[in-house]
């Protein structure tokens, strides 16, 4: 467990939370675990694969933007409750 320069009751505190003596040591033993999983992926030679940022390809399935006729002013405005000058009226909110 290559836990230097590890400290479980620093990280607790940064997440605001409340450990107890029993937490702390099962979670040093997880943390470490997983620490040193990440010291194994450092031995693999990467230098030939390529940077990704998803493991599978993604695709966009958005659709096109298309240019499609609005509404008009009117019809913007049919059931607004109250109007001026072509425009929405609000109540005033800040003072």
């Amino acid at each position: 467990m290559p836990t230097t320069g590890f400290d479980v009751k620093y990280v607790a505190h940064l997440a605001r939370i409340e450990l107890t003596p029993e937490e702390e040591r099962k979670l040093a033993a997880q943390l470490g675990n997983i620490l040193g999983y990440i010291e194994k992926l450092k031995e693999l030679d990467v230098s030939q694969v390529e940077p990704t940022a998803h493991a599978v390809p993604m695709l966009n399935v958005t659709r096109p933007d298309e240019v499609r006729p609005g509404l008009s002013n009117e019809q913007a405005l049919r059931n607004a409750p109250s109007r001026a000058g072509g425009l929405f009226m609000v109540p005033k909110i800040v003072e």
